[in-house]
């Protein structure tokens, strides 16, 4: 659920609404109906699926509960496209998605349309708790936007022609980044989590509360692609030494020897994106990386991963609409560090893993009703990540953001950064 303070005035969440909703749109527009139908594995949806979920959640929580009069525009929808509220009801079978032919993309269109019509003329009338559902559900769409890039670069990247989502020339050449140099963190008493400044805020971010940092320093950049080449080279992908038991087993398991989507050939390294196959860029972000390989990397390296806390306080005086994230419907790629050795790449590029469990904040306490299953029923078995990425829309995040995955996942913008006891 959300944590609004003060609600943004109807003009500004109906003109809030539009953008968000026609990011959607744009960013569906290359695809064809039989790219938006096809799941290519239980973790991701069909590009179909996320874009009336969304608009699914518009209408459940707030034109089915607070305008009067309200039809669905299809009633089986219900069932088709609640993804995990309980409360809600029964639901299609998340591994089954792909298996929806109809409704068909263009009728999925038609439903959005409907939904934004009836939800602007409604929401000159809705009292300050609706509106805080709109804006819940504008950030949720959001998070959807990025979901649907992701989930449609693992689709692409099973199709032996590797087609290209969007048109984007080679990364041009830059410096590989310079060695690491280390930032040394707050210590002591420090306040983590939401602060109220933001005009919103998910309940998992929540409450503000005080934790102990010891002695510790960030790496300044993030670990770049050339650098985890060295880690490859090296045989780490075969030297138990530096992996978590459960990690070894995975990456035995899986035969994992690079990040996801890399692969080796007579001219060196490539990776698969949403501009297709192109070559690795050693001064870029490492990216699609799991946890277990974000920490094989960092004992490799004699460092060690964040702690959440760590992240955020350091987080705290960079503004959380720098670097490179997503801005419009553009090919998403992380990218080279600027120089220099002060903090950097803070937000934007991947998502940087935590040493840290995605547990609930002290005295967290989730909300009522449907909505309360947002956040807190996943705090088991998973690890925040933080920063945002480059397929992350631009405003969506802040320093206490947290984002959550289960350790072997990594179809996601996921990299990392390092840190260490001082």
């Amino acid at each position: 659920m959300a944590r609004s303070r003060t609600a943004p005035s109807q003009i500004d969440l109906i003109t809030r609404y539009r953008e968000v909703r026609a990011l959607s749109e744009a960013l569906a527009a290359p695809l064809s109906d039989a790219d938006a139908t096809v799941q290519s594995m239980p973790d991701a949806s069909p590009a179909k699926w996320h874009l009336a979920h969304v608009s699914w959640f518009f209408e459940s929580f707030v034109l089915r509960d607070h305008m009067a009069g309200y039809k669905p525009f299809d009633p089986h929808y219900a069932y088709l496209f609640n993804s995990y509220y309980e409360a809600e009801g029964p639901r299609h079978a998340r591994p089954m998605r792909g298996v929806l032919t109809r409704p068909t993309l263009k009728e999925i269109r038609a439903y959005r349309a409907h939904v934004d019509k009836a939800l602007i003329t409604a929401l000159p009338m809705l009292m300050p708790d609706a509106q805080a559902l709109v804006l819940l559900g504008l950030h949720h769409e959001q998070q959807h936007q990025e979901l649907l890039l992701t989930d449609m670069q693992h689709l692409l990247s099973l199709n032996p022609l590797e087609p290209a989502l969007f048109d984007a020339p080679n990364a041009l050449p830059a410096p590989v980044p310079g060695p690491l140099h280390w930032i040394e963190g707050r210590q002591g008493l420090v306040e983590i989590g939401d602060d109220g400044k933001s005009d919103f805020a998910f309940d998992c971010e929540t409450p503000r509360h005080k934790t102990v940092l010891h002695p510790h320093a960030l790496a300044h950049r993030l670990i770049t692609n050339g650098e985890w080449i060295n880690f490859i080279e090296d045989g780490a992908y075969d030297d138990p030494a530096h992996w978590l038991s459960d990690g070894w087993a995975w990456v035995r398991a899986e035969g994992i020897d690079a990040p996801l989507y890399w692969r080796r050939g007579d001219q060196g390294w490539t990776r698969f994106g949403l501009d297709g196959r192109k070559p690795v860029n050693p001064a870029a972000p490492v990216s699609h990386i799991s946890l277990y390989e974000a920490d094989a990397y960092a004992s490799w390296a004699g460092a060690r991963l964040p702690t959440e806390a760590e992240w955020e306080s350091a987080a705290l005086n960079v503004a959380p609409t720098s670097g490179n994230q997503l801005d419009g419907p553009a090919c998403p790629r992380p990218r080279a560090p600027e120089g220099g050795s002060a903090l950097t790449q803070m937000y934007g590029d991947v998502w940087e893993w935590t040493g840290s469990a995605f547990r609930p904040h002290p005295g967290f306490r989730a909300a009522e009703g449907a909505v309360g299953e947002y956040n807190g029923k996943f705090m088991s078995g998973q690890f925040v990540l933080k920063g945002g990425s480059c397929a992350t829309p631009r405003g969506h995040m802040r320093a206490s953001y947290r984002n959550f995955f289960y350790p072997h996942q990594r179809w996601q913008f996921t990299g990392l950064r390092l840190a260490k006891d001082l």
